[in-house]
C-alpha cells in the first residue's frame, strides 16, 4: 500500500508498534483525522480459522447499538401484499418481476436487497449478477424473510454484514470517526461480541488472533483484544 504524505506525518507522531487499549486508540485516530470527508472507523479482525474448510468460515450480521452513520439504499423484492409493508418501513425501491428485469439489465441502484422466501426462485435468475457484488439475499443475514418491516428497519438503523476473506480476516466499518468515542467503543465491543458468537464449533485454539482499528485514510493501530470481549 502506498503511504501518503499525510500518513507519513501520522507515522512520525504515532507509535504503531505497540498494542493500545481500545479507547486510547480511538482517541488517537479521532484526533489525527485529516480528511475533508467524513471518515469511518474501520476494524480488521484476524481469525484463527482455516478458510479452506467451509465449515470454519465466519459470516453474520449485527445491528450496531449506536448505528454506523451510513445512509443505506434498500431494495425489496416482494409480491403486492408485502410491498405496502416495505413502503411503510422506508424501503427505497420496491418491486417484483419489474425489479428482477432492472437487475437483469445490470442496473444496481441499491446497497442492499431484501426478499421474501417466495421470491427466491426469481432471485435465482439474477444470482450471477448479485452474487459477485455481495448482494445475494441470505436467510442467515436476515435478508430473506417474511418480516419485511423488521428487516428494512434493522438495515436502516445501522446493520453491518460481515464475512471473513480468504486470509481469515474480517473487515468492517463500525461508525463514523466523528462519533462520540464511547459510542465507537460500544459499537466495537458489540461487533467483536458478534464475531465471537459466530465462532465455528470445530475451530480449536485461539479464535481471535489480532484486532486492528483505523480511520478510513489513517494508520492501523493494534488494540488489546481482551478489552473488547
Amino acid at each position: 500500500m502506498k503511504i501518503t504524505k499525510n500518513n507519513k506525518k501520522l507515522l512520525q507522531n504515532i507509535d504503531t508498534s505497540i498494542v493500545y487499549e481500545p479507547i486510547e486508540a480511538i482517541k488517537i485516530l479521532k484526533s489525527n483525522s485529516y480528511t475533508k470527508f467524513e471518515e469511518s472507523l474501520e476494524v480488521a479482525i484476524n481469525l484463527g480459522i482455516d478458510t479452506n474448510k467451509t465449515d470454519q468460515n465466519v459470516r453474520g450480521v449485527i445491528t450496531l447499538p449506536k448505528g454506523n452513520g451510513k445512509t443505506v439504499k434498500i431494495a425489496v423484492l416482494a409480491k403486492s401484499e408485502k410491498q405496502s409493508e416495505a413502503k411503510e418501513a422506508g424501503a427505497d425501491i420496491i418491486g417484483e418481476a419489474d425489479l428482477i428485469d432492472t437487475i437483469s439489465s445490470g442496473k444496481i441502484d441499491f446497497d442492499l436487497i431484501i426478499a421474501t422466501p417466495d421470491m427466491m426462485p426469481s432471485v435465482g435468475k439474477v444470482a450471477k449478477i448479485l452474487g459477485p457484488k455481495g448482494l445475494m439475499p441470505n436467510p442467515k443475514l436476515g435478508t430473506v424473510t417474511q418480516d419485511i418491516k423488521t428487516a428494512v428497519k434493522n438495515a436502516k438503523s445501522g446493520q453491518v454484514q460481515f464475512k471473513n476473506d480468504k486470509g481469515g480476516i474480517i473487515h468492517a466499518g463500525i461508525g463514523k470517526i466523528n462519533f462520540n468515542e464511547n459510542d465507537l467503543l460500544e459499537n466495537l465491543i458489540a461487533f467483536v461480541g458478534s464475531i465471537i458468537k459466530n465462532k465455528p464449533d470445530n475451530v480449536k485454539g485461539s479464535f481471535i488472533k489480532k484486532i486492528t482499528i483505523a480511520s478510513t485514510m489513517g494508520v492501523g493501530l493494534e488494540i488489546n483484544s481482551a478489552s473488547v470481549r
